[in-house]
């Protein structure tokens, strides 16, 4: 079989005399073991590497986008709140905390796309990129869920709500519970990243 280029901006009908065989129709011994070639020259799977990498472009741009319009508004409504002093101090930097764990969490889901379906599958072991990305993930979502729980306990305790305590509780066994199940996982996937 003789390698050939064809143009990308060529038509259907040049495409169509590209894929039909210079050969007898009829099966030969040479031609059992040889396989089909494909109806484009970039074949599908460059077609869908192309759309991969432009949904991970997208979703990279949406999340950092996200997470720099949280950051920009936490940071505007403390220096307004502060300066109007319409709500105490404390209440106005717990808002302003929040709104930086979730910008901090979206950042991370962000670097984690663009990080992991950038590079090429075949440079590192699937298990290892799977461990890391999941592990870097979890760890951001259990230290913001940490966080909340910490800022509801202050909350509430300024508020005289102690009656509301259960659900900053239930929170922090929550993220106990992912913590644990992280450390399962990696425990249970150690041998395959080698």
């Amino acid at each position: 079989m003789t390698s050939q280029t064809i143009d990308l901006n060529a038509t259907p009908n040049e495409i169509r005399e590209f894929n039909t065989p210079n050969e007898p129709a009829e099966p030969t011994k040479k031609h059992l073991g040889e396989a089909p070639r494909a109806f484009h020259p970039l074949g599908f799977k460059a077609l869908s590497h192309v759309g991969k990498q432009l949904m991970v472009r997208v979703f990279t741009v949406l999340f950092y986008g996200l997470s720099a319009l949280l950051v920009i508004s936490g940071v505007f409504h403390f220096s307004t709140e502060v300066m109007t002093g319409e709500r105490s101090f404390m209440s106005t930097t717990v808002n302003l905390v929040n709104s930086l764990i979730i910008g901090l969490a979206m950042f991370e889901l962000g670097a984690g796309i663009s990080k992991e379906y950038t590079e090429s599958d075949q440079e590192e072991n699937v298990f290892t990129n799977i461990r890391r990305t999941i592990t870097r993930f979890l760890g951001t979502v259990c230290i913001a869920l940490v966080l909340e729980s910490l800022i509801m306990i202050i909350k509430y305790s300024q508020l005289d709500l102690a009656g509301n305590l259960m659900y900053p509780v239930a929170i922090l066994g929550g993220a106990s519970v992912l913590l644990i199940s992280l450390g399962g996982f990696l425990a249970l996937t150690r041998g395959h990243t080698q």
